[in-house]
């Protein structure tokens, strides 16, 4: 409901008008004066220097005292303010006057709020009303249809003193259930085609990035991708859950349970999924020289699928004590193994190769949830060479370029060479061992200014 105090508009009086005629004509009146008096003055000065003895005199001593005025009036004004103070600015009538500096104005922060509201007229107004009512901007809103109602999602900027609590219960109070809210930070200002179209240019220049890119487009939620069951499992929203069948007959898996999946939000999943299987496995083509104590002349660089037998030949060259650290077991299917690991779906994958185009290490990153598993193969004959440094600090950069902010490695806890590994990451790291197996954990944001660039040239994102 509108509140604010109607305007009425009135014709001018008989007098009023009278008044403004003459005021014109006055005014021109003197216009017209002025004009006749410059062209007279100006004929005067003419003749007089023209045809008068002193002429060129009275001429010279005219152009001096112009001169005179104009250095004195700049004089003066650099002196003196060029105009008079601002007159205060009075608060509006029922409002308390804001005084004292900026920084004493109210703090805000910022929120991302999300409601179910009727599909009627006036719902959606009535919430912004009463958002409004607790002195909260809202910065951005999207609305997501629903059979029976719809979803609306706000970007929020209010005052710090209002609370989650206060927050909701000014939403509910409006009409708005199944209410969700979190704080949000000013990197997520953006317009959701903006942020849709970059989440589709980075999945169409890197297959590796389409689980990185899910996950930023819906938020936090556990992704599971199942070989050939895309067919048998009908796709689409289930609550918390939301299927996204993949063409080549797999099935991705979203689960959110903080807060349930929307139509539209499955839509714009299903758009990356398709675009990711339209381009197909695809590996940006991104290298970097390694210079070695011995002088050794290395190159790391992704590896892809078409890597798999030079991964095989590497793994033949290992010992069964490097193996066994690696896979926390023996071998038996390397095969299987080197296919899920070289598929840039389930992650990235570093290959180290020498002059003699051997990979002699490799190195993964697999994203998991909200965080990635890191995993360190390097052949005998170049280990103790920094090799497994070097690789464990270029995959903590790659995780925080991709937004992961913790990765963790699982060996046993007798491998001492991956421990040590982990701790000159120079991140915090936390431990746990269960059944002789332990789980390393590396918290990146602490050490992010001492990551590498993981790669010196890159194609254009």
């Amino acid at each position: 409901m509108d509140t604010r105090e109607p305007v009425t508009a009135h014709a001018p009086s008989r007098a009023e008008r009278r008044a403004v005629r003459t005021h014109r004509w006055r005014r021109e009146t003197v216009e017209l004066a002025a004009v006749f008096l410059a062209v007279a003055t100006a004929d005067l000065v003419a003749n007089v220097v023209v045809h008068g003895h002193d002429g060129p005199v009275l001429l010279a001593v005219s152009a001096v005292a112009l001169l005179a005025t104009a250095l004195f009036h700049g004089w003066w004004a650099h002196r003196r303010p060029h105009g008079p103070p601002v007159p205060d600015t009075h608060a509006p009538p029922g409002e308390a006057a804001v005084s004292g500096p900026l920084d004493e104005l109210e703090d805000t922060v910022l929120w991302r709020v999300r409601t179910t509201v009727e599909d009627a007229p006036g719902s959606l107004a009535r919430v912004c009303a009463a958002l409004a009512a607790h002195r909260v901007n809202i910065v951005s809103m999207q609305s997501h249809p629903l059979a029976a109602g719809a979803v609306d999602e706000f970007f929020l900027r209010a005052p710090a003193a209002l609370d989650r609590a206060a927050l909701t219960a000014a939403v509910a109070a409006a009409g708005g259930t199944d209410i969700w809210t979190d704080r949000a930070d000013a990197h997520e200002l953006v317009d959701a085609p903006t942020h849709v179209l970059a989440l589709a240019t980075r999945t169409a220049l890197d297959a590796a990035e389409l689980p990185v890119a899910l996950r930023q487009l819906f938020g936090r939620c556990t992704i599971r991708q199942y070989p050939d069951r895309g067919r048998s499992t009908p796709a689409g929203v289930d609550g918390h859950t939301m299927r996204l069948p993949v063409p080549g007959g797999d099935l991705i898996e979203l689960t959110r349970p903080h807060l349930p999946f929307t139509p539209t939000e499955f839509a714009r999943g299903q758009a990356l999924v398709e675009l990711d299987s339209l381009l197909g496995p695809r590996v940006p083509k991104v290298e970097a020289r390694l210079a070695r104590p011995t002088g050794a002349d290395l190159t790391v660089r992704r590896a892809e699928p078409g890597d798999k037998e030079a991964a095989l030949e590497m793994h033949r060259r290992c010992s069964p004590d490097t193996l066994r650290k690696r896979y926390h077991g023996p071998v038996k299917d390397a095969d299987r193994y080197l296919a899920h690991l070289l598929d840039p779906r389930h992650g990235q994958t570093l290959a180290v190769e020498a002059a003699d185009r051997r990979i002699v290490a490799l190195a993964h990153l697999m994203w998991d949830d909200e965080g990635a598993e890191v995993a360190l193969l390097v052949e005998d004959d170049w280990q103790r060479q920094g090799l497994g440094v070097d690789l464990l600090r270029r995959m903590a950069a790659l995780a925080l370029e991709a937004g992961v902010a913790t990765v963790y490695a699982v060996t046993h806890s007798s491998n001492t060479g991956l421990i040590s590994t982990m701790r000159k990451l120079s991140a915090p790291l936390d431990y746990q061992v269960e059944d002789g197996t332990l789980v390393i954990t590396a918290h990146l944001a602490e050490a992010a200014d001492k990551l590498p660039t993981p790669w010196p040239t890159r194609p254009r994102r």
